[in-house]
């Protein structure tokens, strides 16, 4: 998955999500349903990545610990501008009261990029994984993309060694334009090489 403000860490971040054979994955019942998120559903969007940060370290630009440190107000900016936000919108997929998936598309201001859009913070919690909550959510994000008459081009990053995600992108459109030795160091010391991936979205 992916995750982190483009302005700090490149236009998009890896694709997380846990095992298929989670413990509890059978037992789940009832609709996953998606919606942008709004302020109040911050601090569950802070659970969520704080969560996925720590499990899934290698699929993230972000640290762990420096996000936990963050409070739950600072993702503010990640909403859509009518709820308070700087980005295009963050999408939510929520099982009942709780949140389970997100990705957040961010857009460019400045004049002569204001065509491209950017994905970020993808993931799906290690609970929901292997249910189709993230190709969900990316077909919804790229439909809600393609009503906006300024975008042409939507990009992301992905964590080189992340297939199941890199398939995710590939089917939906997506083509890799440029990879990225070493893009991350873990604290343990071992790096991680980033695909940089584009969709058309005229096509």
């Amino acid at each position: 998955m992916s995750d982190s403000n483009a302005s700090v860490n490149g236009p998009a971040d890896g694709f997380a999500a846990g095992s298929a054979t989670s413990a509890i994955t059978g037992a789940i019942t009832g609709p996953v349903s998606l919606r942008l998120l709004t302020e109040r559903d911050l601090p569950a969007y802070k659970a969520l990545r704080d969560a996925m940060l720590s499990r899934h370290e290698q699929a993230f630009t972000s640290d762990a610990e420096t996000e936990r440190a963050r409070d739950a107000a600072s993702y503010r900016v990640r909403l859509h501008p009518q709820a308070g936000g700087k980005s295009l919108f963050t999408l939510g997929a929520w099982h009942g009261d709780r949140l389970v998936g997100a990705l957040t598309c961010e857009h460019e201001n400045r004049q002569k990029v204001r065509h491209l859009a950017h994905l970020i913070g993808m993931m799906v919690d290690d609970d929901y994984a292997g249910r189709g909550i993230g190709k969900r959510l990316l077909q919804q994000a790229l439909t809600l993309l393609r009503r906006e008459p300024l975008l042409e081009t939507v990009t992301l990053s992905v964590t080189s060694g992340n297939a199941s995600a890199v398939a995710l992108y590939r089917q939906a459109g997506f083509t890799r334009y440029g990879h990225l030795p070493r893009a991350i160091r873990l604290s343990d010391g071992r790096y991680y090489a980033k695909d940089l991936m584009s969709l058309d979205l005229r096509a």
